[in-house]
């Protein structure tokens, strides 16, 4: 096809070929090592063409690739020789999943940036998937990309719908292309002078499709007014990052607590996922009593659902199973069945974590990185629950589980019922962060909370943590490193001040988990009686801004009824990239709201808008986090 049309498109232009001529292309996996010459097993113009394919990959000198390689994050093209490769931008990364970095555009990075590196010089210039260019598991590939080439240019073209980007003046930014993945122009450069200094060139550019279409078609190279980056060890980024503010006189979370892992990866959310109890319990007798076909009948499952309920099936029939509650996303915990199996019921379940959240205990809920366009940073919220790995939106990863408590575990069926009692616990927690926490702030550490003058407890180092990731000074003064790290908190700088964060961390901690009892003194209304179901989608034509003044509005949720009185600042109000004033109805639509749903969303209100209170009492003492 591609001689065809070039065939065509020269014939357009007047050229006549010689008859021995033809064109340089190729039909092969450029992905695959050159092969021998090939045989008479294939029919001979497929030999012909395959042998010439061997011969550019083996012998030709490649000065120049380009292209716009496919993105498939789940690759089949698995050659060891690829593999093998793509294995230099994987060396000492020490990371849980390093899945994108198998990714088939990067692999084509890597067989351009083989292919220039074999010739001494020449150009790979590619338009695709922008993930690299900032991405924590992708610092070893720009390492190694860097060390190779001595010139890098990258035109960001932003676009990603994923991250909901916008340009910086808050206008639209779209993509160049017709998919959700932000893309970038890539021009790697190498020089075979060794004296050639290492540089690395980035440049913005937002907008409207046609207006990016416009200013590529309009300059050149050197008309463009590229951003000269410095290249900054450990993670080489190639775009930039303001992170100047950051300081030694820290802890990363990650350090802190001993144990952590991603959340539940439920991978059977249509099924496993209830709304109620009484809901998972109905379904585990199913499971056990129907065959395949009925329960994808029963439960309106796609055919395609059938192996998933071949494993759930036989999971809860060969391993003892239990009905928990799990936080699924913010204030909205759901019932599912768990039975700690790998696999099974569920993909990734996290035993070696969750088994502690069986028992009494409360867990940090956090994000390593986020890629999302949120106004601020929110990803920090609590669980005393299992947690499932999507209890935040990003387009970076999972949300991590962080325990409070460790519980001994001596088997999986012991240590997932809490009908066992609840053995000595210990404090997941670094006791030589612990022990310099301490010292500094004069107090002895006791792993319960007591009454004892002088000490400080696990759940007083979890609220002040939790109140300085609340603190809107802390959140814009490491805008830039919150979206690539564990949060790093700094250290109290006195008795004084720790103990003022505890109490408002305690005061956020106890909203958030609905266990204060300011949650139920309402300041909504539900007025108009009802079948209480939620006909609408909850858009922003079913909201309304009725008191601009006081910045109070109401949202229906069918023709007749609606919640009435809530502040703009709840409405839109974010955790973990969801607004769960909006989200939690959103994801009940269809639904028959019953009276504890009621009461329930009613109590979301309060705590998003309590919230906002602490934060700004908080953010009165953002001296007090200074650390720069």
């Amino acid at each position: 096809m591609a001689h065809l049309k070039l065939d065509l498109l020269l014939g357009e232009t007047g050229f006549q070929p010689k008859k021995t001529q033809r064109f340089h292309i190729y039909l092969t996996n450029s992905l695959e090592e050159h092969h021998p010459d090939t045989g008479t097993l294939f029919a001979q113009w497929l030999s012909d063409e395959a042998n010439e394919a061997n011969h550019i990959k083996r012998d030709s000198p490649v000065m120049v690739v380009l292209g716009n390689p496919p993105y498939a994050v789940s690759s089949s093209n698995k050659s060891r020789w690829i593999q093998k490769l793509t294995s230099d931008y994987k060396k000492d990364l020490n990371e849980r999943n390093i899945q994108p970095l198998s990714d088939d555009y990067i692999k084509f990075i890597r067989f351009g940036q083989y292919l220039i590196d074999k010739n001494g010089e020449g150009v790979l210039a590619y338009i695709s998937n922008n993930s690299f260019i900032d991405g924590i598991i992708h610092r070893q590939m720009r390492k190694n990309l860097l060390e190779c080439f001595n010139k890098i240019y990258i035109l960001d073209l932003h676009g990603n719908a994923k991250k909901k980007e916008s340009a910086p003046d808050g206008s639209k930014d779209e993509n160049v292309f017709d998919i959700m993945q932000g893309v970038s122009i890539s021009l790697f450069i190498k020089m075979k002078s060794k004296k050639e200094a290492k540089e690395l060139f980035h440049f913005d550019l937002y907008g409207k499709r046609q207006e990016k279409y416009d200013f590529l078609n309009e300059n050149r190279m050197t008309s463009i007014a590229w951003n000269r980056l410095e290249l900054k060890e450990p993670n080489f980024f190639f775009v930039k990052k303001h992170l100047e503010n950051i300081s030694t006189d820290n802890f990363s979370i990650e350090a802190l607590f001993i144990k952590n892992n991603v959340g539940i990866n439920t991978e059977f959310d249509e099924l496993i996922i209830q709304y109620s109890k009484s809901d998972a319990e109905k379904l585990s007798i199913d499971l056990k009593c129907k065959t395949d076909s009925e329960i994808l009948d029963s439960y309106k499952l796609k055919s395609g659902y059938r192996n998933k309920v071949s494993l759930a099936k036989k999971d809860i029939l060969k391993n003892r199973m239990f009905v928990k509650t799990i936080s699924y996303r913010p204030f909205d915990e759901r019932y599912t069945i768990y039975t700690g199996r790998s696999n099974g019921i569920m993909g990734r379940p996290r035993n070696e974590i969750m088994h502690n959240m069986f028992k009494e205990n409360i867990a940090l809920i956090a994000m390593r990185q986020y890629s999302y366009n949120v106004p601020y940073y929110c990803y920090s919220f609590l669980s005393k629950n299992i947690a499932a790995s999507r209890l935040f939106i990003s387009n970076k990863g999972y949300c991590y589980v962080f325990p409070l408590y460790l519980y001994p575990e001596t088997d999986s069926q012991q240590t997932i019922d809490s009908a066992n009692g609840n053995p000595e616990r210990m404090p997941n927690l670094n006791m030589e962060i612990v022990e310099k926490i301490g010292d500094k702030l004069g107090l002895r550490f006791v792993p319960e909370k007591d009454s004892t003058a002088s000490t400080f407890a696990p759940i007083d180092l979890l609220d002040y943590i939790y109140a300085v990731l609340h603190s809107p000074a802390y959140r814009e003064k490491y805008k830039e490193f919150l979206k690539i790290d564990f949060p790093r908190v700094p250290y109290p700088e006195n008795a004084d001040t720790f103990q003022r964060f505890v109490a408002y961390g305690g005061e956020l901690r106890q909203i958030h988990l609905l266990a204060s009892p300011k949650v139920e003194q309402f300041i909504t209304a539900y007025p108009e009686d009802g079948d209480n179901t939620i006909t609408r989608k909850i858009s922003k034509k079913d909201w309304e801004l009725y008191d601009a003044d006081k910045q109070i509005g109401r949202i229906r949720i069918n023709d007749s009824q609606y919640f009435d009185k809530i502040p703009l600042t709840a409405w839109e109000f974010y955790i973990g990239g969801y607004q769960p004033a909006q989200k939690w109805l959103k994801d009940r639509h269809g639904r028959t709201l019953s009276y504890d749903d009621i009461l329930h969303y009613q109590k979301i209100i309060v705590a998003l808008t309590e919230t906002d209170r602490i934060m700004k009492a908080i953010d009165a003492l953002s001296v007090c986090v200074h650390t720069g």
